[in-house]
């Protein structure tokens, strides 16, 4: 049966290759690919239309609908791209993650940083509210300084010597010397650089912790800022005047920082989320 296609699509549709007959063969039905490529053709869309709407690149849509996954860049985005693209064109794209699993050996095991996740500790969420609360103390206790010292200048007439350097009350020299060194500090300079940024613009961080992340970000006229793996420990700054918009392949290995405010995870390990932020609060966008 001949297929037909789009007047508008990017690329015609050929036939899958042979890993996709045998597939056909195996189970009796069309393979992952053509279930795909049939659905989007229904649905009356293009490639590159379904390419714009899941934020997957045109080459990899091709490549799903060819059923060739080793172009998506391992199991784990190739469950992810099944799952966006089956909901564009109205599949069940659990249906579709359970049969790559069955035809490619089942999912895998999970691994260390995902059981830590699943466990009833997580370790994001508590190293996290750590640091912070030490810059808050800290924070306080200069202000408990500067107070302090006013306030034993205005008494002593301003011209005493000794007025400017009296010590600290013991309630408030401790915290301010030990407890910022005590916790685990913020990634480095992502503080600093984000507090630094204009009011005006949109100031997005990203920092990807143990595990590695697919990253696509787009300034506020939708021109590309970046499209690529955000490898364990890295780090990538985007500022635009109006908007920054982001797709995160691997949310939970990303920790987020937007105009000035540390937002922590970018989401669930495994999850791809669509974020958008403008100047303000980071929840504007």
């Amino acid at each position: 049966m001949t297929i037909g296609k789009s007047p508008h699509s990017s690329a015609p549709d050929s036939s899958a290759p042979a890993a996709a007959e045998e597939s056909s063969r195996t189970t009796g039905g069309p393979s992952i690919g053509r279930m795909l490529a049939r659905a989007r053709i229904d649905a009356g869309l293009t490639v590159d239309q379904v390419s714009t709407r899941t934020r997957i690149r045109v080459p990899i849509v091709h490549a799903v609908e060819s059923d060739d996954f080793d172009r998506c860049g391992g199991a784990f985005y190739a469950r992810g791209h099944l799952r966006l693209l089956a909901r564009e064109v109205g599949l069940d794209g659990e249906a579709l993650v359970a049969r790559y699993d069955a035809e490619h050996g089942g999912a895998p095991s999970p691994t260390a940083g995902q059981l830590l996740d699943s466990g009833p500790i997580k370790v994001k969420d508590h190293n996290r509210p750590n640091w912070t609360a030490a810059m808050v103390v800290a924070i306080v206790a200069v202000v408990a300084l500067i107070g302090y010292n006013l306030v034993g200048s205005s008494s002593s007439g301003g011209d005493q010597p000794g007025a400017a350097s009296a010590p600290l009350p013991s309630g408030v020299s401790a915290p301010a010397t030990t407890s910022p060194s005590a916790q685990p500090p913020a990634p480095e300079s992502s503080v600093a650089a984000i507090a630094a940024a204009p009011a005006d613009k949109v100031t997005v961080k990203l920092v990807a912790g143990q595990d590695k992340s697919w990253v696509t970000a787009k300034d506020g006229n939708g021109k590309s800022l970046y499209s690529n793996n955000l490898e364990a420990g890295q780090d990538q700054t985007f500022t635009d005047g109006k908007k920054i918009t982001l797709v995160i392949g691997n949310a939970g290995a990303v920790h987020l920082f937007v105009n000035g405010k540390d937002l922590g995870p970018a989401g669930q390990d495994g999850q791809v989320v669509h974020l958008a932020y403008t100047p303000g609060d980071p929840q504007a966008g």
